[in-house]
């Protein structure tokens, strides 16, 4: 008995020693992860091309073709010559598949990468709230498609600088808002260090 109370100990330190299941709180300051994703256009993006060239915006959104989360997309295709004038790349994530991604840039015109994160390993990575999955419907040009997913994402924002830091952090944004309030992270950043 006490052989295996002392192995349970040992069994129960080793995984408290690892972060089992420990979520990821990240801080701004901290290094931000390294992650790869298939982008909506099924080509493979992976963050290690980006560091020390550009500022990224990675905006995390719960699903596609639903009205927070395309008010939101709308508002960065709006601004995003200011932002690619600030040498600013932005990405949305989401765990919509690459092919839901394509339907939503062509319906509203987005100018932008979208990346899906359909296991929700992105997200877990930057400490992101996830949830299960569903299908919603819409219709595009006539026709109506669905939009299945197996993970739902909260609505998080991070700013990372060209140093791979991260600069900015929202877990309650408004989609309304996030524009504006990123833009001004942006320009601190630019003012600092410019591009």
């Amino acid at each position: 008995m006490k052989t295996i109370s002392i192995a349970l100990s040992f069994l129960f330190a080793v995984s408290t020693s690892l972060g089992a299941d420990s979520p990821v709180d990240l801080k701004v300051g901290d290094k931000a992860p390294e992650f790869s994703a298939t982008a909506d256009d099924d080509t493979q993006w992976k963050s290690t091309s980006a560091v020390g060239k550009k500022i990224l915006v990675v905006y995390f959104y719960p699903a596609d073709m639903t009205g927070g989360c395309t008010k939101q997309a709308c508002n960065y295709r709006d601004t995003m010559k200011d932002f690619t004038d600030k040498n600013v790349q932005v990405f949305g994530v989401s765990g919509d598949s690459a092919e839901n991604h394509r339907h939503f840039k062509q319906a509203h015109q987005l100018n932008f990468t979208l990346l899906a994160d359909t296991e929700g390993k992105i997200a877990k990575a930057f400490g992101v709230q996830t949830g299960g999955g569903f299908t919603n419907t819409a219709n595009i040009g006539g026709k109506e498609i669905r939009f299945p997913r197996t993970v739902t994402t909260s609505r998080w924002t991070f700013v990372i600088d060209t140093d791979w830091n991260i600069a900015y952090k929202n877990s309650t944004v408004n989609p309304m808002a996030d524009t504006a309030e990123v833009m001004k992270v942006v320009e601190k950043l630019a003012a600092v260090k410019p591009q």
